[in-house]
């Protein structure tokens, strides 16, 4: 039952971290480019909407079954220990637990939580919006190349 189970929620997993790395990637390459050109109140408003939308969609339900199925694949390594496939796959699965899931609740989440109560209005918003921009983006990028990894990992570790 292994044989099928492993590979197939192997696959799953793989897809799962290319569909977070597409999406990483595409904010790192234009999207918060393109929020940076906008006047500070409506990068920030526009940012704002963007991750109220990203934990009502599907996005949300793509990271966490994602990491929940690299989670499954890392504890089925015990029954699979000493295989190179077994090693890839663990690889995979801790890149993408470590750089997608836990980057993004270390350091991206709270980077949004404090967006979401900041007044785009206020005195001092375009400074912290330029911190988050920066800052925001810089942890997107780790995201983008751990995702991006975690893929390749899991799909060779297939072969």
């Amino acid at each position: 039952m292994l044989d099928t189970v492993i590979p197939t929620l192997t696959w799953a997993a793989a897809v799962g971290c290319g569909l977070m790395a597409g999406v990483f990637f595409a904010f790192s390459t234009f999207v918060m480019k393109g929020l940076e050109r906008l006047p500070a109140a409506q990068g920030i408003a526009a940012m704002q909407a963007i991750n109220v939308a990203a934990v009502s969609g599907l996005f949300l339900g793509v990271l966490m079954l994602t990491a929940l199925v690299c989670a499954g694949l890392a504890v089925s390594s015990g029954w699979t220990w000493g295989t190179e496939a077994t090693r890839w796959r663990l690889l995979g699965c801790a890149a993408y637990l470590i750089g997608g899931f836990v980057v993004t609740a270390a350091f991206n989440v709270p980077r949004n939580n404090l967006l979401a109560a900041l007044q785009a209005d206020s005195p001092g918003a375009a400074l912290d919006w330029a911190r988050y921009l920066s800052e925001w983006t810089a942890w997107n990028h780790v995201r983008t190349v751990a995702c991006l990894a975690a893929a390749v990992l899991l799909v060779r570790s297939l072969r």
